[in-house]
């Protein structure tokens, strides 16, 4: 919208107004999506038997009266964050990737519910993504600890790896957890820090969740391009960041 008239004038016979083009981002929620899973599918980390899951607040407001008459009220609520102890009016983004960063699947949701609710129906409502991965390994934080959770991925022949509660045996491999951890917080950092996550503007459901759907598009289209050019860092922005 602002490089094309500036850098290549005439170029386009019409290019739409911001109202206009606000619109046919909404529009467009499902190709974002399909785009998004077709560049991770077409990169060697899509088979990847490791996965990591957590969620992060999308913060869609600050005043009490947006809180009342956001049309988001409803879908958004009150949530808290640990990581950064406060409160925000908003959402979360649940994010399943892989430990380099590639975008698997994802969904947004209130803040009030569950984390294990929200992972068994990201499964359940793409089953897809989880055909041909025998042995799959999902790492989770001490919020996925559920039996009910458990028995459903086991159902589908996947292993979850989170931190047991202090008043139950470690696992194993526990001591392995922190460093993998750190990367899907690093990923969220990406996806805040030079992706915007949290300055998305939108105002609507529809308007939410095509401005999330593009910046997890950047990202993965990102990696995408530094793994088929040999990249040394797979989740490397630094070249995009202008």
């Amino acid at each position: 919208m602002r490089f094309l008239p500036r850098h290549l004038p005439g170029a386009f016979t019409y290019l739409p107004q911001q109202s206009g083009y606000n619109k046919r981002l909404r529009t467009a929620v499902p190709l974002l999506k399909h785009v998004i899973r077709m560049l991770a599918h077409d990169t060697d980390l899509w088979t990847d038997a490791t996965w990591v899951v957590d969620s992060t607040p999308v913060e869609c407001g600050r005043s009490r009266e947006t809180t009342k008459r956001s049309e988001l009220a409803g879908w958004a609520g009150y949530g808290y964050c640990s990581s950064h102890s406060r409160f925000f009016w908003g959402l979360r983004l649940h994010l399943v990737c892989t430990p380099a960063g590639l975008p698997i699947t994802w969904a947004l949701a209130n803040p009030k519910i569950d984390e294990r609710q929200v992972l068994m129906a990201i499964l359940d409502h793409d089953p897809s993504v989880l055909a041909d991965r025998p042995g799959l390994l999902i790492i989770a934080d001490k919020g996925y600890v559920s039996r009910e959770l458990d028995a459903f991925l086991a159902d589908r022949g996947v292993q979850l790896l989170r931190p047991n509660y202090r008043n139950r045996a470690p696992h194993p491999a526990e001591h392995l957890l922190k460093p993998v951890r750190q990367l899907i917080e690093s990923v969220n950092d990406t996806l805040k820090g030079q992706l915007d996550l949290e300055l998305h503007d939108g105002r609507t459901i529809d308007g939410v969740t095509a401005r999330i759907a593009q910046r997890i598009l950047a990202l993965t289209a990102a990696i995408w391009h530094n793994r088929a050019t040999g990249q040394p860092i797979t989740r490397s922005l630094i070249a995009y960041d202008h």
